[in-house]
């Protein structure tokens, strides 16, 4: 400081005496020259332009010294305070003051498609404010959002910083004012362990008593599921990631097309399902109803009790209380219409479908998944079905040596096959001629140096030469971690592509919109009860004709089934939709061929008696990934 001063007077005293003597209206004596360079110099730092006597000046300056100190002190306090409360908001460490938002707590590959499909959800569904929290530096998650989301639109998108763990952290949030809370696991290997203390972190700030908003949670791992089912209390809904995507690669295995399927009935870009009032059909039956919305699909039944019965029986009657499972553009699109008079019964088929053989399959690769993915193809094969699985990596006896069944013959047959995919060479040596469906698996993250999805690249490479080689177009279902890689996979167009964080976070938004759904996507992604499915069109009418889909609705509800769209195969290659189309208006009128597939809600073929004892008893719920409770007796077909 002093040196600011010296430099100061260096500079100020000699220009205010200069400007005095060349001023040519400047005093004629020294001392009133003087008095001039004094005024010019006290003005310019502001020491008062006091003169008189030396001890008046002394003091002048002083007092100007002493102003200029209280005013540089305050413009500091006022500059430090305002830094830190800017370096806070940064950090993310503010209260949230909203209400009815939504709230995702925790970083994952889930994330961008959770908030993407809660920004995108219908008007009366849409939060006004998304909240994220999560341990990561705020403007990193800023710019990662702004990256893969895009512009949020009317809602707000806030984030902020620290462990949800931590109730402390948890309460800037503000859950107890949210409309649902969302907890995303991590890819971290203690994520299921840190999503628990997330719940629990949960349960102390909404209190035991509190009547605090929904929360849906996902856990990897199943020896979790129950310990994260009680944090969660009533109100909660627990999914189990890994089996929700197991189930659907299985599925995905005999009904080629059906990934694609799932993308459009879970995103909200589209049609989904909705509740739809059903005043209008009390003491009707089930099949009347399927042909009572003109721009809406019924799959099923919501009882007053609340729970769902998917594709009951034509003759079950809609009883008082009920609601209505629905697949439409939104809340509003389910305004019932009399339909029947669409139907053209010249142009349904009559001839009745083959019975599905068994099957041949091959899986390449291994993950923490794989076993999972085994055991849905036991549940599901065909008796008689083989498996071939090819890794190059030891598997665990328990994946090796499944459960005795007692039928002669076994559903499936399942032959391990060490080899190192890695080498490109090694795939090509393999013949595909025998086999009915490919499933490529990647490595678990932080398995080897690579990118799990740089190896599933490679061997879908190799496939696709030898495709080329043989001319024959093998049926591949294929996971990958990350939705970037998809334009990159060499696939042919419309193929299967699981993408398993994309999938389970287009799962739990829908869930979080209406917790009904939980128990309709437990059923419609299980290996029991109604499933979604892609049947040739020629089942239901005649290749050729021109017909409308409330004919197809017909016929599909004349062999118990429900349809709910179509897809094309001269527009199988085609993106984006690669020809699938769900709930068409019923009006719609076009020439189908043997080749086109109708989409439906339906119920698998029985399998033999004794053929299967891994259905699910209903007394122990360790398959299903939802927590459903009992819908009571299903009435009969």
């Amino acid at each position: 400081m002093g040196w600011l001063v010296v430099s100061c007077l260096a500079v100020v005293v000699p220009v205010s005496a200069l400007l005095v003597w060349t001023d040519p209206g400047a005093p004629r004596s020294l001392s009133g020259r003087l008095t001039a360079v004094w005024r010019s110099s006290a003005e310019t730092l502001r020491l008062g332009a006091v003169d008189g006597t030396p001890l008046r000046m002394l003091l002048a300056a002083l007092l100007g010294l002493v102003a200029l100190l209280c005013v540089s002190t305050l413009v500091g306090v006022i500059t430090t305070g305002l830094a830190e409360r800017l370096a806070e908001l940064s950090r993310g460490r503010s209260t949230v003051l909203e209400e009815g938002h939504a709230v995702v707590l925790g970083w994952s590959d889930q994330v961008f498609t959770v908030v993407a499909e809660l920004i995108a959800a219908q008007v009366p569904h849409r939060p006004r404010a998304v909240v994220l929290l999560a341990d990561r530096d705020k403007a990193e998650m800023e710019r990662a959002l702004a990256a893969h989301v895009g512009p949020p639109g009317r809602t707000r998108l806030i984030c902020r910083s620290g462990p949800a763990s931590d109730p402390a952290v948890l309460a800037l949030v503000s859950p107890r004012t949210a409309r649902t809370v969302l907890v995303l696991p991590s890819d971290e290997p203690t994520a299921d362990a840190e999503v628990l203390r997330t719940l629990l972190a949960l349960r102390a700030v909404l209190g035991e008593d509190a009547e605090g908003p929904p929360v849906l949670a996902a856990v990897r791992d199943d020896r979790f599921r129950a310990a994260a089912r009680l944090a969660a209390g009533p109100r909660g809904t627990v999914l189990e990631t890994d089996t929700v995507t197991a189930r659907l690669i299985a599925q995905c295995v005999g009904r080629p097309g059906l990934s694609l399927v799932l993308r459009d009935l879970l995103d909200f870009a589209g049609d989904e399902f909705h509740l739809a009032d059903a005043t209008a059909f009390h003491g009707v039956p089930f099949g009347t109803v399927l042909l009572g919305f003109p721009t809406a699909c019924v799959v099923g039944l919501l009882t007053p009790g609340g729970h769902p019965l998917l594709n009951p029986a034509a003759d079950t009657v809609v009883t008082p209380g009920s609601r209505l499972i629905v697949l439409a553009p939104d809340d509003d699109g389910a305004r019932p219409e009399d339909c029947r008079h669409l139907v053209d019964t010249s142009a349904t088929a009559s001839a009745e479908p083959p019975r599905e053989s068994a099957a041949h399959l091959l899986l390449l690769g291994w993950n923490r998944r794989a076993p999972l993915v085994v055991e849905q193809l036991r549940r599901t094969a065909r008796p008689g079905s083989v498996l071939d699985v090819v890794t190059d990596r030891a598997v665990p006896a328990p994946a090796r040596e499944p459960e005795p069944e007692p039928a002669d013959t076994p559903r499936l047959t399942v032959r391990f096959r060490s080899a190192a995919l890695s080498r490109p060479e090694t795939l090509l040596g393999f013949d595909l001629t025998p086999y009915d469906g490919t499933v490529v698996l990647g490595p678990d993250p932080g398995d080897g140096p690579d990118r799990p999805d740089d190896r599933t690249l490679v061997t879908l490479l190799a496939l696709r030469v030898l495709e080329e080689r043989t001319g024959r177009e093998p049926r591949v279902v294929t996971e990958l971690t990350d939705d970037r890689n998809r334009p990159l996979a060499p696939l042919d167009p419309g193929s299967d592509v699981i993408v398993s964080g994309e999938l389970t976070g287009l799962l739990m938004t829908q869930i979080a919109q209406n917790r009904h759904l939980a128990a309709v996507f437990d059923e419609l992604f299980s290996a029991d009860g109604s499933t979604i499915c892609l049947r040739p069109a020629g089942h239901y009418v005649r290749p050729g004709s021109v017909a409308s889909f409330a004919t197809v609705v017909a016929a599909a509800r004349d062999r118990g089934e429900c349809a709910i769209g179509y897809r094309r195969h001269d527009l199988r290659r085609q993106p984006p939709d690669h020809g699938v189309r769900l709930n068409p208006p019923k009006a719609e009128q076009r020439e189908w061929r043997a080749e086109d597939q109708v989409v439906l809600v339906a119920t698998e073929p029985m399998a033999p008696a004794g053929a299967d004892t891994h259905a699910d008893t209903g007394g122990d719920d360790r398959q299903s990934p939802y927590p459903v409770q009992d819908p009571g007796p299903r009435p009969p077909r």
